[in-house]
């Protein structure tokens, strides 16, 4: 079956894939787009990983302002390519982010954006209360670490399950959106305002 251009570039607007892998896609499916899509999502699930390295320097700040204008969320997601930022599939992506953040209100990105001085403290302050329940010393590090993992999920954006599926974190959001759109992204940093804090 002859795959035409507007076909290929059609499935490259619809998934953001690089356009030979477009091609393929249709070429191996008979033209079924449908088939197509979800063959470049699955081959971009094992290429996500191996594009973790390369540099974001594109994307787009998206803007979430929360009906009845109590909460407002500023997001920087970043792509490879500008091409990318202006696709449907980045925009919608980055669309959810910033919903998620307004409702969620995460504190930081990820675990390296915590302060240490502010990391060391809370980790003093669960091992105190651990210590006051009268635990032992060596039970009480143990207590700690796994109280990490909650305080991690409360505070860190790409920890936190996301609000309209808690089966799914915004890391393993991110993990796919990367292997659906086929270029490395990133969320670099948020700003959120909530009226009256």
């Amino acid at each position: 079956m002859a795959i035409s251009a507007a076909d290929v570039k059609k499935l490259r607007e619809a998934s953001g894939a690089p356009m030979l892998d477009c091609k393929t896609a249709l070429e191996q499916h008979n033209g079924d787009f449908d088939k197509a899509i979800e063959w470049l999502k699955e081959k971009g699930l094992a290429k996500a990983a191996k594009k973790a390295d390369r540099a974001t320097k594109e994307g787009r700040v998206e803007v979430y302002l929360h009906p009845g204008n109590r909460v407002a969320v500023m997001v920087e997601v970043n792509c490879e390519t500008d091409f990318v930022a202006k696709t449907d599939a980045f925009q919608a992506f980055a669309h959810e982010v910033a919903l998620h953040i307004a409702m969620a209100a995460p504190k930081y990105v990820d675990v390296a954006d915590i302060p240490a001085a502010d990391l060391e403290a809370k980790k003093a302050e669960m091992k105190q209360e651990a210590l006051a329940e009268g635990k032992p010393e060596h039970v009480a590090e143990k207590i700690v670490e796994g109280k990490l993992d909650k305080y991690y999920a409360e505070v860190c954006l790409l920890r936190q399950p996301f609000v309209k599926d808690e089966d799914k974190t915004i890391g393993v959001m991110l993990k796919e959106a990367i292997a659906a759109i086929g270029e490395n992204m990133a969320i670099r940093r948020f700003t959120r305002y909530q009226l009256g804090e």
